[in-house]
């Protein structure tokens, strides 16, 4: 039997329910839950908030649920965590009103609240490790030069999913959409956004595959239904 298969259990003793022993994604849940209730206490826009955090409010119970089961690396966690909290500050705020944002576009000279972008770099980069973690556990694609290129090609179709998503919000609500779409005026707000996102998911497969690899390793088994 190779080497890497006995480390996990060495490293990172499994609980009798196979889920990784650790602190650390319960206080990421408490973070979260944190954020989420600050960004819900009197946010600029109700509606607004509930557009840009519903994808907290499902993939939060998903993550906590599945946990037992298919565990996932610290990385991920850490990344789905950062992302949460990105997301309830823009949900209270809109994306083009957020103060850190404001300061940025202050100290740099820019015409706009840039936070929207990091927004979408962000919308790249944290799918990025998620469908790469999907791939390599449940598909033969782990080590495949493929990897990265699909990879990257996922999270572009996410993207543009939510550029349709925030058409029809824009077709529905007219001038009340404004706020969720945060273009600040710019005809290009969609590609930038795609754009952003492309740059997130590169930099996420460039800079952290080999690191995500070595927790890959660490990882106990999915339990599976005979189990």
């Amino acid at each position: 039997m190779h080497g890497s298969a006995l480390a996990p259990d060495a490293r990172h003793p499994a609980s009798p329910e196979g889920a990784p022993r650790g602190a650390l994604p319960a206080v990421l849940v408490a973070v979260v839950l944190a954020g989420l209730a600050l960004s819900a206490w009197h946010p600029h826009d109700r509606t607004t908030w509930l557009l840009e955090v519903v994808w907290v409010l499902v993939g939060l119970p998903l993550v906590v649920l599945s946990r037992r089961r298919f565990p996932l690396t610290n990385l991920l966690y850490c990344l789905l965590a950062a992302h949460a909290l990105v997301l309830a500050a823009g949900g209270h705020y809109t994306y083009a009103q957020v103060p850190l944002g404001d300061w940025v576009r202050d100290a740099l000279g820019l015409d706009r609240n840039p936070y929207d972008r990091f927004g979408h770099l962000m919308q790249g980069l944290v799918p990025a490790v998620l469908v790469r973690e999907l791939l390599v556990r449940t598909s033969p694609l782990r080590g495949s030069r493929w990897l990265a290129p699909l990879t990257v090609c996922a999270c572009l179709a996410f993207s543009s999913v939510f550029e349709m998503f925030e058409w029809a919000a824009a077709v529905i609500g007219g001038h009340a959409a404004d706020d969720f779409l945060a273009t600040q005026g710019d005809v290009w707000d969609t590609q930038w956004d795609m754009f952003c996102a492309l740059i997130g998911a590169s930099l996420s497969v460039l800079l952290l595959s080999r690191a995500h690899d070595r927790q890959l390793d660490a990882l106990p088994a999915p339990r599976t239904a005979e189990h």
